[in-house]
């Protein structure tokens, strides 16, 4: 005999509890409002688990052991590095209370959130049905629904890959111990990422990329200085591939590469992400559930009652867009003027090293918008605090050549993420390349590069 339905009338449902839905019920429970949220895994989702924290904890790693080998040529006499992940993994598990979501349940209960664990699809405006270890559960938001569902690891269709025990970057930030080889499927950000840190650690990295070139987002000139760092460090860089079939076959990966064979330890595979709308019951509130994204607008309202945030709007696969997606959709909620949504000057970092940072539009994404541009580049290398590092990296200026506005930028340096807050306040304000050139920038500094690359533009 199946288990009654039990319904709850609540202000606010949250479907699904990543960083903006966090945020959202946090605050819209402070408010006074009554909240619901369902999470079917962990409440916080991907970036304190899988992403954001653990992956940036295990770049440290690898970064401190690529200070240590150039350490002797630099400072003196240094001992034989020794590799290991032991210490980052404590540090992950640490973090992330050994996968355990306590830390961010917690406070959103003691707020007053209802928490309902399971998993939760649209029944209609303001719906949600639940399917709970008791029982199923309806909840019902007087104000509506908002959809936090995020993404999943992609999976591309080779034949014989989804028979194979191989990684995703989840499976990746809980490593122990190295392989001695291993093949990275895609070399988007996330690919980047771990091709370097396993490197690093001494691992042989073989990263197959089916574009033209890795970070196939990000500036030619960007792609260009990761892909000899990685050269460098002994990396088998491969662009323009197609991988054929994978088998598994005793306790190796067989890939079938280009008409060749490539033999590794362990496959990583890292070839983007897929967003969870295809089983959340779109299709109840008159959307697509087919659809890449979940269409928002300025308020990131979705459809009657209805709001959503973070990846699964398009906006920026970025924690940093799911939090002030998840502002946006409170001010909304509670009747509270704007700001609302602006994407123009949306950031983002690969944390590689040198790092990838990036604001706005690339040269190409401006021209395909009928901007009249206006480029200027910069050798970091070239710059006194790059010849100090002994770094690699650029940075890259597009501009709109009949106003001067700055409309996007990559910073490729050491830091390059942090570099970038200059460019990114020059995008977010519209600031033009004149204003920028009279700015006194600290010497010396990479973001004085930033200086050279403005008057390459000519404005």
């Amino acid at each position: 005999m199946s288990a009654p339905l039990t319904t709850h009338e609540v202000d606010v449902v949250l479907l699904g509890v990543g960083s903006g839905g966090e945020l959202a019920a946090s605050r819209l429970a402070r408010a006074g409002l009554e909240v619901a949220a369902v999470e079917s895994r962990l409440v916080g989702g991907e970036c304190p688990f899988w992403g954001c924290t653990p992956s940036k904890l295990l770049i440290r790693s690898a970064h401190a052991l690529a200070e240590a080998r150039v350490a002797a040529r630099l400072s003196g006499r240094v001992e034989v590095v020794e590799p290991s992940l032991a210490p980052a993994a404590g540090r992950i598990r640490e973090s992330g209370h050994d996968w355990h979501d306590d830390a961010h349940a917690g406070p959103l209960v003691d707020t007053g959130v209802l928490l309902v664990r399971g998993r939760g699809r649209l029944d209609g405006p303001g719906r949600v049905r639940v399917e709970t270890e008791d029982g199923p559960v309806l909840l019902v938001g007087r104000r509506g629904v908002v959809l936090n569902t995020g993404t999943s690891p992609g999976v591309p269709p080779v034949e014989g890959l989804a028979g194979t025990p191989y990684w995703t970057n989840r499976e990746a930030v809980h490593l122990e111990e190295v392989p001695r080889s291993v093949a990275v499927l895609g070399g988007g950000n996330i690919g980047a990422e771990l091709t370097q840190v396993l490197a690093r650690m001494g691992t042989q990295v073989t990263l197959l990329e089916q574009g033209e070139r890795i970070l196939a987002g990000e500036e030619p000139e960007a792609s260009a200085v990761v892909t000899q760092v990685f050269r460098d460090e002994g990396v088998d860089v491969r662009t323009g591939v197609s991988v054929d079939r994978v088998a598994h076959e005793a306790g190796r990966f067989l890939l079938d590469v280009d008409g060749g064979r490539l033999e590794v330890e362990r496959l990583l595979v890292a070839a983007g992400r897929s967003p969870n709308i295809g089983d959340v019951g779109l299709e109840t509130v008159g959307l697509d559930p087919e659809a890449d994204a979940v269409e928002v607008d300025e308020r990131c309202r979705a459809g009657e009652r209805l709001w959503a945030v973070g990846d699964i709007t398009g906006r920026g696969p970025f924690t940093h867009v799911s939090l002030y997606q998840g502002e946006i959709v409170v001010r909304d909620l509670l009747g509270e003027d704007g700001p609302w949504g602006e994407y123009h000057a949306v950031s983002r970092v690969t944390y590689t090293d040198p790092e990838v940072g990036s604001v706005g539009m690339t040269e190409a994404q401006a021209r395909e918008e009928g901007i009249e541009v206006a480029v200027g580049t910069a050798d970091v290398g070239s710059s006194s605090r790059g010849w100090i590092h002994e770094a690699s990296g650029v940075v890259k200026v597009v501009a709109d050549a009949s106003s001067g506005v700055v409309v996007g930028a990559t910073t490729v340096a050491p830091y390059g993420g942090e570099v970038l807050g200059l460019l990114s306040t020059a995008v977010h304000a519209r600031l033009t390349v004149p204003v920028l050139t009279r700015m006194h920038l600290a010497y010396p500094t990479f973001h004085r590069v930033i200086g050279s690359a403005l008057r390459d533009t000519g404005l």
